[in-house]
């Protein structure tokens, strides 16, 4: 297996912080937009419902896409096709921004994830070849910015532009950044051998059908599931039964393959398939924790989307300070335990989230947070060092792929998971809180009595048992949520404590000798 890395014409960090100024940009326009759908649909004259499709139809590319980048970079070459990306994914933002209808909004944001799929797996390929491999955990941090940090500022970023200029500036302030990283890409970057246009040899059209159907319905079920109340739509359901039938399909042909569009035998290889895993259920809680967390701040606690997203921004600096660490760490330390060390951190943040009051003030929540991702850099870094160990030089760009894919759907099943439980939750924590409330019960009875006689200094007898029997309501509702969540949150504890026992049996790696790092750490 060849291990020597290509020799870059500029400083490979310099090579790394351009393709990451691409891969950042794409992956923040995966959650900047989440804040400001109130704003689109009240702008275009379209329903809340309506205006999720923005969403559902970029990561419905997105996803379509993600797997198939490292047969499209093989076939263009993998400089052309990154840039192609770019280019592409640029142009849309702006037509994005121009858009004065939701249809059109739509089709732009549909052509927006198309273009930017390739972005994530391309960035990564190039930083492997980039890099030598005793160095290529420190290049991980950066790669670990881009894929960790982006989806945390997001909806910060978001609320603010919304809430002071205007939605559109949110795809506008693309353009500028998407012009630059595409000049720079072009004269910075250069492929390797392994990486030279192959050209269109053949095209597998039944695995790329397959991989498109299924990923496609798959991520409009995961998208739409809860909103429509899963299989109880026939809508959903129907997306379900197709994805299933053609991801079923999709295996077993692609597995049959000389050449698939998608190497699934690559998941067979242990440091591989079992570092593919730990992404998964890493985007799993990363998402669903930088999803759930905002709905709370603003459906509990008043919060505005700008104040919601700084109570996340703090920590994606913390995760920022910690990547250099870790990435020195990885040629000291067994990455296994590094991924143990990092899921306990997380499982340990999640866990503290589950003892929130309605008296949780702004900085408790910001510790609450930083502690969430604080152990995000010795998953990210340590994972991608053990996932390549093994893959041999010509299957990067299609290991990338399927790694990339990996994580955004953990994401998406994570968002739709965690979101469905905390509803199903709130409807079991309100039945059970509602058979307390009887006269019977004491508690109950000298606190409706106290709201009865504060009430009735203002209204009516009649008047003031409504206000009571109202203000007890609210308050139901308002335990039955925050139990809710934290049901929510204790979940993802659970995942991540689980995987932290699991890390310990993941491959060994020998960190500790620049020679064996070298040949161990690279593919």
């Amino acid at each position: 297996m060849d291990n020597t890395a290509a020799s870059p014409v500029y400083n490979p960090w310099a090579v790394a912080m351009v393709v990451s100024l691409a891969a950042f940009m794409e992956v923040l326009d995966t959650t900047i937009t989440n804040v400001s759908l109130s704003h689109i649909a009240g702008t275009l004259g379209a329903s809340q419902d309506e205006s999720t499709w923005v969403l559902t139809s970029y990561l419905v590319a997105n996803g379509i896409v993600l797997p198939l980048s490292g047969w499209l970079s093989g076939v263009l070459g993998r400089k052309r096709f990154f840039m192609l990306c770019i280019g592409a994914f640029t142009a849309a933002s702006f037509a994005c921004g121009m858009s004065n209808s939701l249809g059109m909004l739509i089709l732009f944001r549909l052509l927006q994830g198309l273009a930017g799929g390739g972005l994530q797996p391309v960035q990564q390929a190039i930083i492997l070849d980039a890099f030598p491999a005793e160095k290529r955990g420190q290049a991980f941090g950066i790669t670990g910015i881009t894929m960790i940090v982006a989806p945390i500022l997001g909806p910060t970023l978001g609320g603010y532009i919304t809430d002071n200029f205007s939605w559109q500036w949110i795809f506008f302030m693309n353009v500028p950044v998407g012009i630059l990283a595409f000049w720079l890409v072009g004269r910075m970057v250069e492929d390797p051998p392994t990486a030279k246009a192959k050209g269109l040899i053949s095209i597998d059209y039944i695995g790329l059908g397959l991989i498109a159907i299924g990923l496609g319905a798959l991520q409009v079920v995961l998208d739409k599931g809860q909103q429509d109340d899963w299989l109880a739509s026939h809508f959903i359901l129907l997306f379900a039964i197709i994805s299933t039938i053609a991801l079923l399909f999709a295996i077993v042909w692609l597995l049959n393959q000389e050449d698939p569009v998608i190497d699934l035998r690559l998941l067979a290889k242990p440091s591989f398939g079992l570092s593919c895993m730990m992404i998964f259920f890493m985007g799993f809680c990363l998402y669903g924790g930088s999803t759930l967390l905002p709905i709370l701040l603003q459906s509990e606690y008043g919060y505005d989307a700008t104040l919601a997203g700084l109570v996340l921004s703090p920590g994606g600096f913390s995760v920022i300070f910690l990547m250099p660490l870790v990435g020195k760490l990885v040629n000291y330390v067994q990455s296994r335990y590094l991924i143990a060390i990092g899921m306990a951190l997380c499982a340990y943040g999640m866990w503290l989230a589950m003892h929130i009051t309605p008296q949780t003030s702004y900085g408790d929540f910001v510790i609450i947070r930083i502690s969430q991702v604080l152990g995000l850099p010795f998953l990210f870094i340590p994972i991608s060092t053990l996932a390549f160990m093994d893959v041999p030089k010509e299957k990067s760009s299609k290991a990338s792929a399927i790694y990339a894919m990996a994580r955004n759907l953990g994401g998406s099943i994570g968002i739709a998971v965690i979101t469905s439980y905390v509803v199903r939750h709130q409807q079991i924590h309100q039945s059970f809180l509602a058979q307390n409330l009887s006269p019977a019960n004491p508690v109950y009875h000298g606190v409706f009595s106290g709201y009865v006689h504060s009430f009735s200094a203002q209204a009516s007898s009649l008047s003031a048992t409504h206000a009571a029997m109202g203000k007890i309501y609210h308050q139901l509702l308002q335990q039955a949520d925050m139990l809710a969540f934290g049901d929510g949150f204790l979940a993802m504890a659970a995942v991540m404590g689980s995987l932290a026992c699991v890390a310990f049996f993941m491959p060994r790696n020998n960190p500790h000798a620049k020679k064996s790092a070298a040949a161990e750490a690279a593919h």
